[in-house]
Formats: C-alpha cells, structure tokens, sequence
C-alpha cells in the first residue's frame, strides 16, 4: 500500500542503487557519510578527543551497592564509576563462575538467580566483566551490563548465551531458513550463542565460518585477559570508526567506499581481506585537490540537515526541536498549499515528513522520547499509511527504535536507543550570550528593568548621590532615546537627580551597569 501511495504522489519508492561511502580522515576528526543515489542518508563523526567506549569490554570492581537504586556502582577506569543494574548482571560473568560462588559463600543461592541475589554474588570489592551499553551522557556515568556480545561482520557472538537467533529485519521466510539450516550446521562452544546479522542475508556458509573464528579468537584473549590482569582493565576495545564503518557499512549494496587518506584506505582493505578478498577493489583512494566531502555534495548536505527548518521536496517542513527529556518534530505545509485536493497535499507532506524524520534521527543521532505532530488527517487509512512508511524506514536504523501509531490528537510517539550524545550535543555549546535559551530579553523588557532599578537606587541614594551613570548596550541605549526619554526625565524630576548614559557594544543586551558619576562606584537597587 505505502509503495503505490508514494508512487501516486510522486515520492521516491526503494533505492535504485548508487550507494557510496564517504570517509574523510583528518587528524582531529574522521567522517563518514552514507550516499544513496547522492543523498546523504548516514553521517557519523568521531574525533580524537571524543572516546567512544560504547561496545568496549572491561573488567571492574564493584565499588557499592545501592538497594534502593537495584543498581551497583563499578569502578572500570573512568573518573565516574560505571552504573549496573541487577537486571543487567548475569551470574556467568563473575570471573570465578556462580559454582565457585555457591562453594564459598555462607548464603544459600537458590537454584534460579533472581535481582534480590545480585548483592551476595557481587559484594563490594568483587571483581565482574562488563561490557559498556551507554556512553556518558551529561553528568551521568556510563551504563553497563554483564550480557557480552561482541559484533562480528555477519554474526554476533554471545558468550554467556546459549541462544541462537536471525536479524528481524531479514523477513523472507525463504531466506530465514536457509540461514537456520547454517546456524545449526556452525561450530558453536557450549553455552555460547550466536545472532546471525542483517547484512549475512544471502551470504555464503563459508563467510559465516571465518567470522565466527574471527569472534572465537578475540573471545580466547578476552578470557586470558580477565584472569592475568588486574581490575579495572579493558579487555576489548570497541573498534574506531573507520573499522565500524567497514563492519557495519560495507554491504553488497555498496558500490564504492571512497577515502582521503592512503593509510586508512590500506587498513579497510587489510580488514576487508579477512572475510572478502573481492570486496578490496570496491575502497579506492581518492587524490584529488577538490575536498571529498565538496566533491561528492556532503558538506551541503550536511549543513542543510542540521538547521532546526528542515525543508521537504513538496514546500512543507519540519521544525526539530530537542530537549533534554524528549525531542519535539513538527510538521508544517509551508508553501506546498496544493490545489483542490487538501487531504492528497496533506498525506504527500506527512508521507514526506515521516521520510525525513526517519532520516535526520540517524544522521543527528538523537534517541530517547520522540513526538511527531503530523498536520491531522480525517481519513484513518492515511493515518495508516504514514505509520507504516515510518515502520519501514526505521528498519534500517542501526539503533534499536519502537514507533506507536498516530494517535487521535495527531502524535506519533517514537523512542529510540540512545547509546551516546547527539550529534548537537557533541558538537556545539550553549551559546555564551542566550545561554542556550534560544531568546533574549527584548528592548522593552529590559528598559522595565533598568527603571525599575533606577528607581530603587535613586529611592535608596537620594540624598547622597545626585547623578548616576548609566552603561548599557547600544540597542538598548537606542530604545531609551527614541520611546522612553520622557520616561527618564520623569524619574530624574521625581528624584531631583541626573542621569548620564554611555553605550558599551560589549555589554550584554540583558546586562546594565549603575555607577556614582561622582565616585565611579558601582550602585546596587
């Protein structure tokens, strides 16, 4: 139904191919863009100073426990302790294993591990492999959990679970059990599970052989780590972005992966090799003068998407704002006025809508609580149609995400796994002079405050001082001349003092200074 909807409004339906990957590597910050058919579509950036430990394994101590919080604190090398909650924990982590803990505790452990257990198999001072489920957001510490997996190419090794399973997104029954056939016929250790990945759909048996190798060796060191050193350790470091980007990004559907930089292009290659020799030829190395991100319209496009006013192909727009408890998405016509038909231009600016939302949630990497406020539709099965575009869009998120249908007040309610910063916050501050507000005060409204002011001095001065030197910015200062003058001289009769004025282009429009022109003291109403 979505396709037909779309074709029929003119909207773009499945990719036509034509997808490329763009990375520039420079010394403070590598990027990497995803181009579909020229339209960016995947942005990630990480720089030398950010560390990206979401994904890394380390071995802590647990440093407290908080009963109230059914959480513990483990200390895993960083300034703030890392959280846990004793859903998170799972008995198979504890280095000496649960047996051991059943020997040598005096506590009885029941047969099945419940939360209320947690703190007798995890005293203080104990020390736990743990692996880093969200980065350090604001003031809070990184979160993490005891339920290792370790992402491979095509699979993802879960050590502590015997569990076995397929990607979701791969829907062809067809292809899911040709794939469980391959998954029954692997080599999996006792106890330990695997989760063939997205990207292993109509991937040879052999491929899925070699990766697990790949995962089993990193798994022996990480074990060999565990017992030889002492907490807190890393014990596997989530990969830089260039190595995530060849694991996660390098699908057959990628044509090219072009790269600034010869030493980065080598080593994708070197990683490549290890699973698909073929797939070397597709990195290139890109020599020319022009900048690559210029080159291939990244910068433009970029710019674009990361304006509050994001602009839709129709003449509507969205308006995204982020809080720190939700992010707010707002969905206008603009200048898409459309002719007789109302409810075609507004489903066509709500199919285009739910598109673009989709796609700025990757490239600015916002999660938590996401509400849309699409324009109202009558018709229910237009309703239907935005939430099942919106469905499928969102199943080439990487990060997990939950979309509820259009409500009756016209939301749509998202949330989205938010395991580090976004985008905005990791790359801009709060403005110095609005302090991130967005506003300042206007003319009017600080000129009410500095004549409030006035009259508190002059009231509290008025028999010791008789002209006051007033410092404020020049937008004020004009504001004063040319609508409240009569004002000032009202306040200058009432009090029989003087008033002076001195314009600062420096001061903040929302600051003012009050001195003795006398004395040159600064005065307080």
């Amino acid at each position: 139904m979505i396709e037909k909807v779309k074709k029929l409004l003119g909207l773009p339906t499945k990719s036509s191919g034509g997808s490329r990957l763009i990375v520039n590597a420079e010394k403070l910050e590598k990027r990497v863009a995803v181009l579909e058919d020229g339209k960016l579509e995947e942005y990630n950036v990480e720089r030398v100073s950010d560390r990206n430990i979401v994904g890394s394994i380390y071995k802590g101590r647990v440093k407290n426990i908080e009963q109230g919080l059914k959480a513990m604190f483990v200390d895993i090398g960083f300034e703030k302790n890392a959280f846990l909650h004793f859903w998170d924990a799972i008995p198979a982590a504890l280095d000496s294993g649960i047996e051991e803990v059943r020997r040598n505790t005096n506590k009885k452990l029941p047969k099945k591990i419940t939360a209320k257990d947690i703190p007798t198999i995890y005293p203080p001072g104990s020390d736990i492999m743990v692996q880093v489920s969200k980065g350090p957001i604001g003031t809070k510490g990184p979160r993490i959990t005891t339920n290792i997996s370790m992402p491979g190419r095509y699979l993802v090794l879960m050590p502590y679970s015997p569990q076995c399973g397929i990607s979701r997104k791969i829907d062809d029954p067809k292809e899911r059990e040709r794939l469980r056939k391959i998954l029954n016929e692997l080599e999996i250790p006792e106890g330990m599970g695997v989760i063939i990945r997205t990207v292993g759909a109509g991937q040879r048996p052999r491929f899925f052989v070699r990766d697990l190798h790949l995962l089993l060796e990193q798994w022996t060191d990480i074990e060999k780590n565990m017992e030889a050193q002492r907490a807190p350790y890393q014990l596997f470091e989530e990969p830089d972005l260039i190595e995530r980007t060849v694991r996660d990004f390098l699908t057959e559907e990628v044509d090219a992966v072009v790269c600034d930089d010869l030493p980065s292009v080598e080593r994708m290659q070197e990683l490549v090799a290890q699973v698909s020799p073929r797939s070397r030829k597709r990195i290139q190395f890109y020599q020319e003068e022009l900048h690559i991100f210029e080159k291939y319209g990244v910068d433009k496009q970029v710019e674009k998407a990361f304006h509050r006013q994001v602009w839709l192909p129709c003449g509507g727009y969205i308006v995204i704002d982020e809080t720190e408890a939700l992010i707010s998405v707002d969905v206008n016509t603009g200048r898409n006025k459309g002719g007789k038909d109302v409810e075609r231009t507004i489903l066509q600016t709500n199919l285009e809508a739910a598109d673009e939302i989709a796609r700025q949630m990757r490239l600015r990497n916002i999660g938590g609580l996401i509400v849309a406020d699409f324009i109202d539709m009558k018709s229910r099965k237009d309703q239907q149609a935005v939430y099942q575009l919106m469905r499928q869009r969102l199943k080439r998120d990487k990060a997990r995400t939950h979309v509820l249908p259009i409500s009756q007040l016209g939301l749509m309610e998202m949330t989205r796994q938010r395991a580090a910063e976004s985008m905005r916050m990791s790359q801009f501050d709060p403005c110095p002079y609005c302090e991130g507000r967005g506003l300042i005060k206007n003319t009017m409204t600080m000129s009410v405050e500095l004549q409030r002011a006035l009259h508190g001095v002059m009231r509290k001065n008025i028999e010791t001082i008789h002209e006051i030197k007033v410092i404020v910015n020049p937008d004020l200062l004009n504001r004063l001349r040319t609508e409240d003058e009569e004002l000032l001289i009202d306040i200058e009769r009432r009090y029989g003092g003087r008033l002076s004025f001195k314009p600062d282009p420096t001061l903040h429009r929302e600051k003012f200074i009050l001195t003795d022109a006398t004395t040159g003291a600064e005065l307080k109403s």
